[in-house]
């Protein structure tokens, strides 16, 4: 596989490595001690992981319960499109968010902007723990769920760049796939954390008290994700490469508009390769627990065990995806899991509609473990290879959150609406998750291989 730069169709050659606009042009890469690479390591899994612990309990209790609390008056499909409505809100906040942190991580640094966006996504998830239901103030309920959910997507839209931009930046090329992967594991252990306290709190307390108050729980214990994860953060040092930035005074000045300057159709490769990857994991997590308990009448703990399990699997794959990127290059790793998506999008729905326990909770975990993770997993160290170090904060917060709109945020809200236009069927929702993967697929195989490529550049 080779490192540099792969052909398009014709004769026509992508340009992998970045015009840069500043002073220099090639440097050599930064040295890093092993205990700032353990320390940024540590961050990044941490911070990440109370970061979409957050932004998960969210997705959950829209897929679980927010139409019955928020939007009773609605019928229950309606309600369900309704609760998805709002979490999709928080996807068109996330590129503000990207580009407006982004700009601050490439200006000021990584690392404080890592410690701002964990602070504002535990206070607004906190508060939606607090917020009044429908039954008590009305139409200023759901008003307020939207506020907060803006706030939480606004943070989200700058975090997982952040972490594996830090992450990639403090690594050693031969091994950038493995500690890339890293920030990935805390993604993996913020869906667990979720999950299980939802699955903890659900069989602990009768119907009753778990719409009355024990869905708040979740969200309350957000406060220890402020204080730690902000504790954490304050102790990493800045990436060594952008430290070498601002020695030599290279900052750039206007990264957003320097990054689509310079980019060109590498930022489209970044971003169709974020339409399997985005869509698979909301579909697997989210929008798979409510297809199981609405359509198949399948118990929730069913598919929040399918999603626990994933997850848990995801503690072995995605470093070992992310190890093994290192080895035979960030594409093939990423083609597979965006085929395997894909392919097995029918299969995943037989498997469901056996209405087996065992095979059901097997087959969620499995998906996720194998196919989303495949793609997640290297994505930090393809991304962060595919742009240069001037811009790399903004390109990748940039790229993940406007196609996070596209692919990811409205999936469920756009699988329900299938769902129910289809009558029940699940055939156009499988459809339109193939259109997914073959968008990533033909994204992947056009664009460059990066493995190896200098991150001082």
């Amino acid at each position: 596989m080779t490192q540099g730069n792969s052909s398009l169709p014709g004769n026509t050659r992508l340009d992998v490595e970045p015009r840069v606009a500043g002073k220099a042009h090639s440097h050599a890469a930064p040295k890093v001690d092993a205990r700032s690479l353990r320390n940024a390591t540590v961050s990044a899994v941490i911070g990440t992981a109370l970061e979409w612990y957050d932004f998960y309990i969210y997705a959950t209790a829209a897929a679980l319960i927010f139409n019955k609390l928020f939007f009773p008056s609605l019928s229950s499909s309606a309600g369900t499109l309704a609760a998805f409505g709002t979490y999709a809100v928080g996807f068109l906040a996330r590129p503000i968010g990207g580009v407006v942190f982004g700009r601050a991580g490439d200006l000021y640094g990584r690392k404080k902007v890592l410690v701002i966006t964990l602070v504002l996504m535990g206070s607004a998830t906190m508060a939606i723990g607090f917020m009044p239901t429908y039954a008590s103030i009305g139409m200023a309920a759901p008003i307020g769920l939207i506020v907060l959910r803006i706030l939480q997507g606004l943070a989200a839209g700058a975090e997982y760049g952040g972490a594996v931009t830090l992450a990639a930046e403090c690594a050693p090329a031969s091994k950038r796939g493995f500690y890339a992967s890293l920030p990935t594991l805390g993604v993996c252990l913020g869906t667990l954390l979720s999950a299980g306290v939802f699955f903890i709190v659900n069989n602990l307390m009768s119907e009753a008290d778990f719409l009355g108050y024990g869905w708040r729980i979740p969200f309350l214990l957000s406060v220890f994700a402020i204080a730690a994860g902000a504790y954490i953060r304050r102790q990493v040092n800045e990436s060594p490469v952008f430290e070498q930035l601002k020695k030599e005074k290279n900052v750039t000045k206007e990264p957003l508009k320097e990054m689509f300057r310079e980019a060109g159709p590498r930022f489209w490769i970044a971003f169709a390769a974020r339409f399997a990857e985005n869509m698979s994991g909301y579909f697997f997590q989210i929008w798979t627990l409510a297809y199981i308990t609405k359509q198949l009448a399948v118990s929730r703990n069913i598919g929040l065990a399918g999603v626990l399990l994933g997850a848990s699997l995801g503690i072995v794959t995605i470093p070992f995806f992310g190890w093994l990127s290192d080895r035979v290059g960030r594409k093939p790793i990423y083609l597979f899991g965006s085929l395997l998506f894909g392919i097995g999008t029918f299969p995943y729905f037989w498997l469901l509609n056996s209405g087996s326990s065992l095979l059901i909770i097997a087959t969620i975990a499995i998906a996720i473990g194998f196919s989303n993770y495949a793609m997640l997993s290297v994505q930090g160290a393809y991304f962060n290879e595919l742009f240069g170090a001037r811009t790399r904060f903004t390109a990748i917060s940039t790229v993940r959150e406007v196609s996070a709109v596209f692919a990811g945020g409205i999936a469920p809200f756009i699988c329900t609406a299938l769902l129910q236009a289809g009558g029940g069927s699940y055939i156009p929702v499988a459809i339109y998750a193939i259109a997914m993967a073959v968008i990533t697929s033909v994204g992947l195989i056009i664009g460059p291989e990066t493995r190896g490529r200098n991150l001082a550049d």
